[in-house]
């Protein structure tokens, strides 16, 4: 016997869950599929077990994406104070760690949001069906039917919330591109966001000794720089300031580190030479870095003797040096590590009022699976939520 519901969503993340309860609350009979055997298992993993489950300044500029108009509409309606509210309904205490970026207080952990969602699709008659594969979907009528592993599943309503390529051993995979393919869909070409960089081996093993340790930086590329900590790991270079960057790096290009951002280095060493003709160049170092980076910077370019050996000019090259330090990364640590897959489904087939297909009615896609990427600091919590509170209002 053929199950029968109205919506059927795959992918029991943020964006499908979302969906599913908001959809569950207008009356609406909601499945929610997944293969996993736990819901919501990129939430529980996120913020490092804390969830920073929004941004209090999210605005489109946070987010990538060839249509970049397309996540207007959704972010407008459905704001991070909305997010807020529901959190503080379930007596969820959260902190602001960073400007705008809420995660869930010292009591609660990123479970307390799988819950809260949870608890909402239960409450709205949402059901979540987990460790079910899909094998096969055709359009039947003006609906949908679905082979799974729990039989056979037709629908009025079929989303796809089903994620990008980051984190495989969280269960990502690349089955909302296959869906969107079969029924002709552009897929943009993805690769992996917010990741880690790996160094050549000569970098490595330079910088190897140094893993654990971290700095405020400036990093640049493409025209974009971010502010931000960055840390030294034993494969390479990490941290908010390098997974932020990740996003706009393409291979083969270049990254611009400001290790000193706002210090005048020249005119301060010049100073330092007048005042301490006889200390070193690390001495100096030491009180503006970590001081194991100051020393594997100095072994690097051989900066010894006191500081009355060094002329201007040399003080005016140090400060290049240390204030635009080229890196040409190797790679990066790839899916394996990324919080995001850049790319996905085309937007420019998708309503970006409704999230349903132009071409196929019927057929949504919503969060990570379009091609729609936010910054670091929970801006792609606040999509997930936006683009299933939205579809949810017509599924």
């Amino acid at each position: 016997m053929t199950e029968s519901v109205d919506v059927i969503i795959i992918g029991a993340g943020a964006a499908g869950l979302m969906c599913g309860l908001t959809a569950g609350y207008r009356g609406r009979k909601v499945l929610v599929l997944d293969h996993a055997n736990k819901p919501g298992k990129k939430i529980l993993m996120s913020g490092g077990g804390r969830c920073n489950f929004t941004n209090l300044n999210t605005t489109p500029a946070h987010f990538r994406s060839a249509n970049p108009s397309f996540c207007i509409s959704a972010l407008r309606r459905y704001q991070p104070q909305d997010f807020v509210e529901l959190v503080e309904r379930h007596a969820i205490d959260y902190v602001e760690k960073a400007p705008g970026q809420l995660f869930c207080g010292d009591e609660f952990k990123s479970k307390a949001i799988v819950q809260l969602l949870l608890t909402e699709c239960e409450w709205a008659g949402a059901e979540v069906l987990l460790k079910t594969s899909v094998e096969q979907i055709d359009t039947h009528g003006d609906g949908f039917q679905l082979s799974t592993s729990a039989g056979k599943l037709r629908c009025k309503s079929l989303v796809i919330a089903s994620g990008g390529l980051s984190v495989p051993t969280m269960g990502a995979s690349g089955f909302g591109y296959q869906v969107a393919r079969q029924f002709e869909l552009d897929v943009l070409p993805t690769r992996s966001g917010l990741v880690p960089f790996t160094l050549h081996p000569e970098q490595k093993q330079h910088f190897a000794p140094l893993s654990g340790v971290a700095c405020d930086v400036a990093v640049s590329c493409r025209g974009r720089t971010f502010k931000e900590p960055m840390l030294f790991t034993h494969r390479g270079l990490s941290g908010p300031a390098m997974l932020q960057i990740s996003s706009f790096w393409y291979s083969g290009d270049e990254l611009t580190v400001d290790l000193l951002p706002g210090t005048q280095v020249a005119q301060e060493l010049i100073a330092y030479r007048k005042q301490q003709p006889q200390n070193t160049l690390q001495h100096w170092l030491n009180k503006h870095l970590p001081k194991r980076v100051a020393q594997a910077l100095t072994e690097l370019h051989q900066w010894d003797g006191p500081m009355q050996a060094y002329s201007n000019e040399r003080l005016n090259e140090i400060e290049q040096q240390l204030r635009e330090w080229i890196i040409k990364p190797a790679g990066t640590e790839g899916y394996r590590t990324a919080e995001v897959t850049l790319g996905g489904v085309d937007t420019e087939a998708i309503s970006s009022k409704t999230f349903e297909c132009k071409s196929v009615p019927g057929l949504y896609f919503i969060g990570e699976v379009l091609d729609v990427t936010g910054e670091l600091g929970g801006f792609n919590f606040q999509w997930a939520w936006a683009s299933g509170y939205c579809s949810g209002q017509y599924v």
